[in-house]
């Protein structure tokens, strides 16, 4: 069957990482439809473990859509979703929490009423993570010190990184986060990329989406451009903004050397 995408740089559409990663979640043919208007159009992708992918690209693009897809919220009409070779296009959202996948959603999701250390203790219940001391995982976001404070009260960035901590309580097998800079100042971002790099060197495959494309390249590993709900281009993140559909349609006259060059995107 004809495939209505983009021409994409690897010629299938999804990133092609060195050949030693394990393919942790993989995403083929994933097609959503709203009110009769396609919104995913045949989208493959493959996240692999020890790698930080970012899916990049304008609003409206699709992103968020895909991220439901692929993490059991909001099931596709077409295609499937695999962990581990296993088909979990059909399993909700907490099975597949269960089967190693964090989520990091673009709205609020935590419970307000509750501190953040009840927060922590409430998603470790619901997705039987092993008993772990929520100041291990308030640390590693740098909330050791808000553990008895409300969520409501926290700023929005602080809850942000009660989110991202939440995700991680359970060490997933893949870990998506959909726009996990958002609302977070510069030094908080940095150390939450520091964060999921670092996830990533432990052998969590990372999928993001963010519109602070300095912060999430400056992180991946590799890059893949939505447009108009299909996976236009891709290439290692170094390589990323140079790309000529990358520059034409997302970054425009972005140059390449405002962005800031790490380990991460020296790979080619």
């Amino acid at each position: 069957m004809a495939s209505d995408e983009p021409p994409s740089a690897t010629g299938d559409g999804a990133p092609a990482p060195g050949p030693a990663a394990a393919i942790v979640l993989s995403a083929r043919g994933l097609r959503v439809a709203r009110g009769g208007m396609a919104v995913l159009r045949g989208v493959d992708l493959e996240a692999r473990a020890g790698e930080v992918l970012g899916v990049l690209g304008p609003s409206g693009a699709g992103k968020s859509t895909l991220f439901r897809a692929l993490v059991g919220e909001d099931p596709p009409d077409e295609g499937v979703v695999s962990i581990d070779g296993q088909d979990v296009t059909r399993w909700p959202l907490w099975k597949r929490a269960r089967a190693g996948v964090g989520y990091v959603p673009q709205g609020p999701s935590v419970l307000w009423d509750l501190t953040v250390r009840q927060n922590l203790d409430a998603f470790r219940l619901i997705t039987r993570s092993p008993v772990e001391d929520p100041r291990v995982a308030a640390q590693r976001v740098g909330l050791e010190q808000r553990l008895d404070v409300r969520a409501g009260e926290l700023s929005s960035g602080e809850r942000r990184r009660l989110e991202l901590a939440r995700a991680v309580t359970r060490r997933p097998r893949v870990l998506v986060c959909d726009e996990p800079f958002a609302g977070v100042d510069p030094v908080g971002a940095a150390q939450l990329g520091d964060l999921l790099a670092g996830l990533a060197k432990e052998g969590t495959a990372v999928i993001l989406a963010d519109h602070h494309v300095a912060e999430a390249l400056r992180v991946c590993t590799h890059a893949a451009l939505m447009l108009d709900g299909a996976v236009a281009a891709s290439a290692a993140a170094g390589d990323f903004a140079s790309h000529p559909l990358v520059r034409g349609r997302y970054l425009g006259t972005w140059q390449r050397d405002s962005l800031p060059v790490g380990p991460a995107t020296a790979e080619t």
